[in-house]
């Protein structure tokens, strides 16, 4: 074994192949989704992402890699950590830069420490932890953060003894369902019924939705969707992360990973929802409008993506952050991680009392979410209730 790093100054020099060959299918870290991001300028120089992707070879072969950024502010990480840079702003000190793993503007959960299948496979992973530690004291910065990793990469970072940070999301499951009213048989009478109106008054207005695969979609329709991916940004009175090049790009490089709900009113388009996806799962991302339409959102966002997963036999629908009211359309609540490494010590013993009082929350929480879940008792369920003592 002969393990050389290398700190590479983006993703795109990367030989493609080579990184695709450690993410798997996983489309948002694929080679094409994040050099985009570089091509595009939707990160690098100005935005306050700089890529940094650390890659580990043997003898000349990429075994392993991290996507990793140098970060000179917190947006656009969903995992929040303002209150821990205005501590430090408070005491004097720079809390920027930092170092994260992560894919840009997705909160998404999926492989951080990437590796290849061979027998040295936790060495390799044990190399590159320790060089992000080295990084961040060599360049003086302040951390490094490990944001939505999945277990794999969570167990690893657990056993080196990084602080952990917990979070929620919400997840649909493809139970096999044979159609969309095979899912809603699940869920309660109140929340089917609630559903069924929602939709029908979508379908009663006029509203015609598709769904476009990535190889279908027009440039006219590219064009329509960045109109309304902007006009959501615009509306909060901020800025777009990503910019119309980056969506160009992804739409030649990536397309059979891409669906595209669109939605016209008398042949004329007035909203669409942008998504990702695999054969596993399906990652719903942007959505936007250029007319108000009631329960539209939850049309195209949830209900046609629904269809499609139960269509194309897709496992999961990852929802994205926040949005409680995905748990009445029949999400269910899933715990998120993030790992974090301080180099200040009396900053790293501050933040590890806040973590293990935040996570008591966030179980709480949790458990409050799961009280409310919108699907029908079983017998297998009740059965546990009953068995776990918690028949009140």
């Amino acid at each position: 074994m002969s393990l050389t790093l290398e700190i590479a100054e983006r993703v795109q020099s990367i030989d493609a192949q080579s990184w695709d060959a450690l993410t798997g299918s996983m489309p948002l870290l694929s080679h094409a989704f994040l050099s985009a991001m570089e091509t595009s300028n939707s990160v690098g120089h100005g935005t306050g992402w700089q890529p940094c992707p650390m890659l580990v070879h043997d003898d000349g072969q990429l075994v392993g890699a991290i996507p990793l950024y140098v970060k000179s502010h917190s947006y656009g990480e969903y995992v929040f950590d303002w209150s821990w840079a205005e501590a430090y702003q408070r005491n004097g000190l720079n809390y920027y830069p930092k170092l994260i793993a992560a894919i840009p503007f997705s909160p998404v959960t999926s492989a951080r420490i990437l590796v290849a299948d061979v027998a040295n496979a936790n060495s390799i992973q044990a190399v590159m932890l320790q060089a992000l530690l080295e990084v961040m004291h060599k360049h003086q910065m302040s951390s490094v953060h490990i944001l939505f990793p999945d277990q794999a990469s969570a167990q690893m970072l657990r056993q080196t003894g990084w602080m952990e940070r917990h979070g929620v999301q919400f997840r649909w499951e493809n139970e096999g369902f044979e159609n969309f009213d095979a899912f809603l048989n699940q869920l309660t009478q109140e929340k089917r019924k609630k559903i069924r109106q929602e939709r029908k008054k979508v379908e009663a207005s006029g509203v015609i939705c598709r769904r476009i695969k990535g190889p279908q979609i027009t440039e006219e329709e590219w064009d329509f969707f960045y109109q309304c991916y902007r006009n959501t940004y615009l509306e909060h009175r901020s800025t777009p992360y990503l910019s119309a090049e980056f969506f160009k790009s992804i739409a030649l490089s990536m397309p059979e990973h891409i669906l595209l709900v669109m939605a016209s009113l008398d042949d004329v388009p007035i909203a669409s929802a942008l998504n990702f996806y695999d054969q596993d799962t399906l990652y719903g991302r942007y959505w936007g409008c250029t007319q108000y339409i009631p329960n539209l959102h939850f049309e195209l966002c949830y209900y046609q993506a629904q269809a499609f997963c139960i269509e194309e036999k897709v496992c999961y629908f990852e929802g994205g952050a926040q949005g409680e009211h995905k748990l009445a359309r029949g999400f269910k609540p899933k715990a998120t991680f993030s790992f974090h490494q301080i180099a200040d010590p009396v900053f790293a013993q501050s933040i590890a009392d806040f973590l293990t009082r935040e996570s008591l929350g966030v179980t709480d929480y949790t458990n409050e979410l799961e009280q409310r879940a919108p699907f029908k008792f079983s017998v297998a369920s009740i059965n546990n209730v009953v068995l776990n003592g918690n028949n009140e």
